[in-house]
C-alpha cells in the first residue's frame, strides 16, 4: 500500500490534520523504528530509544517556545479533561506547600472548555470559583473577552492559588490574543489551556505558571498532553505531605498525575505512549524546518486574514458571533443568516473536498479549524467557496423575492 495521499482540505477541530510527511515517517517507524526490527509502538517505554524520544521532544519543544530555565517540560497520558483535574489538585497543593494554607483557584470563563475545567475542579472538591463568566456580560452568549476590571479587583482583594483560562476556545471561536497584562503583573500563577493554539505563535513562557496542551488539535494524536511548569511550583508541591493536604481539605492528585513524581521519572512513571509522543516530535521537527514559530505565525495570520475578510465581505449572508478583537485564528466559527441553507452549504463544500466544517453540536453552524497543518492553499479554496456560495444564494433569494 502506498503511503502517498492527495493533500486533504480538512478543517476538523480535533483530532485534526497532520502534515503528510509526518504521517509517512510515522508509518514507517511504526513498522520498523531505526531499522531495529521493532515498531516504535512495541519498544519498552524504559528503553534507551524511548528515553531518547522523550528527550528529543522536550528539547525541540524548548527550542521552539524558547522555554526558560525556570520551567520544566513533561508529558502525561490523557487530554485536556485529565488536565482539568490534575492542574487543580497540583496547583492547590503547591500553594499549600508555599504558604501553609489553602486558597481557591479562580476561573476566567470565556467558553465551554474553561467552564468544564471549573466544573471538574469543583466536582473533585477543590476550592474553585468563577472570577467572571463572559456570557454573563454578553446577553448569555460566549463571544467576547471580559474587561480586566471585571476580575482584577477580585484577584487584588483575595488570595488565589492560581487563575485559570483557556487561551483558545475551539467550540466558540474565542481566543486571547495576549495574556491580560494585569493578570501577568498580579503575581498569581497563571494556568492556561493551550490545547488548540499551542505552537501557532511565539509566546512568553515565563509569564505562565503552568501550560497544558492536548496534542490532538494542533500537534499530534489524541492520548497525550504536554505540560510546561515552573520549577518552583514543583518544589512547592513537594514541600507538603499527603497528610497535610488531607488536613487542609485539599484532594490528593493520583500518583500518575502528581507532577513532581512524573517529572522525577522523566514522564515515564507509567507507560507513556511513545508512538504518540514520537509523532509530536516529528511535528516539532517539521515546524523547526519551516522556520519556527515566527514563520508559522506569519502563515497563520495570512490564512486567518483571508478567511475572515471573505466572510466579512458578505456580512449580510454570514453571521460571525465573535467580537473582532478576540476572533480565534485557529477556529473560525460562523452561521448562515438565511434559513434552510445549512445542508446545502455542507454538501456543496464536500463536493469540492472541503470537509470537517460542521460546527460543534452544542452551537451548530459551521467551524473551520485552520490549525498549523492546514495549508494556505486549502484556506484559499475554502475562501473561494465561501465567496461563491454567498453570491449565488444571495442572488437566488433576490430573484425569488422579485418574482413575488
Amino acid at each position: 500500500m502506498s503511503l502517498d495521499r492527495e493533500e486533504p482540505n480538512y478543517f476538523g477541530a480535533g483530532p485534526a490534520l497532520l502534515p503528510t510527511s509526518v504521517l509517512q515517517q510515522a508509518a514507517q517507524d511504526l513498522v520498523n523504528y531505526k531499522n531495529g526490527g521493532l515498531g516504535i509502538g512495541e519498544i519498552s517505554h524504559r528503553s534507551k530509544d524511548a528515553a531518547q524520544v522523550i528527550e528529543n521532544t522536550k528539547a525541540n519543544l524548548k527550542q521552539l517556545l524558547n522555554v526558560p530555565s525556570t520551567h520544566e517540560v513533561f508529558f502525561l497520558q490523557g487530554g485536556g479533561t485529565t488536565g482539568f483535574a490534575c492542574a487543580a489538585t497540583n496547583l492547590q497543593a503547591a500553594y499549600a506547600g508555599k504558604h501553609g494554607k489553602k486558597a481557591p483557584g479562580g476561573y476566567i470563563v470565556t467558553g465551554s472548555w474553561a467552564e468544564k475545567a471549573f466544573q471538574e475542579a469543583a466536582r473533585l472538591g477543590t476550592d474553585a470559583e468563577v472570577l467572571v463568566n463572559a456570557k454573563d456580560l454578553n446577553q448569555g452568549k460566549y463571544g467576547i473577552l471580559p474587561q480586566e476590571s471585571s476580575y482584577m479587583d477580585k484577584i487584588k482583594s483575595k488570595e488565589y492559588s492560581y487563575v485559570y483560562l483557556c487561551e483558545n476556545e475551539t467550540v466558540h471561536g474565542v481566543e486571547w490574543p495576549t495574556l491580560p497584562q494585569g493578570l501577568v503583573e498580579s503575581g498569581v500563577e497563571i494556568v492556561a489551556d493551550l490545547s488548540s493554539d499551542i505552537l501557532s505563535r511565539p509566546i512568553n513562557v515565563a509569564n505562565y505558571g503552568l501550560i497544558m496542551a492536548g496534542a490532538q488539535k494542533n500537534i499530534g494524536l489524541a492520548g497525550l498532553t504536554l505540560y510546561i511548569i515552573k520549577k518552583s511550583i514543583l518544589e512547592d508541591i513537594s514541600k507538603v505531605s499527603d497528610n497535610q493536604l488531607r488536613e487542609m481539605g485539599i484532594p490528593l492528585s493520583p500518583i500518575a498525575t502528581h507532577f513532581p513524581t512524573v517529572v522525577k521519572n522523566d514522564s515515564a512513571y507509567n507507560t507513556i505512549p511513545i508512538f504518540t509522543l514520537h509523532i509530536i516530535d516529528l511535528v516539532l521537527r517539521n515546524l523547526i524546518q519551516k522556520g519556527g514559530l515566527e514563520a508559522q505565525n506569519e502563515l497563520n495570520n495570512e490564512k486567518t486574514k483571508l478567511l475572515y475578510s471573505t466572510l466579512d465581505k458578505h456580512s449580510d449572508f454570514y453571521d460571525l458571533p465573535v467580537a473582532k478583537d478576540c476572533r480565534s485564528r485557529m477556529n473560525v466559527v460562523f452561521t448562515l443568516k438565511k434559513a434552510g441553507l445549512d445542508d446545502k452549504f455542507q454538501q456543496e463544500a464536500a463536493s469540492r473536498n472541503l470537509t470537517g466544517l460542521k460546527g460543534h453540536r452544542s452551537v451548530g453552524g459551521f467551524r473551520a479549524s485552520i490549525y498549523n497543518a492546514v495549508s494556505l492553499q486549502s484556506v484559499k479554496l475554502l475562501a473561494q467557496f465561501v465567496d461563491e456560495f454567498a453570491k449565488v444564494n444571495s442572488q437566488q433569494t433576490l430573484q425569488t423575492n422579485n418574482l413575488m
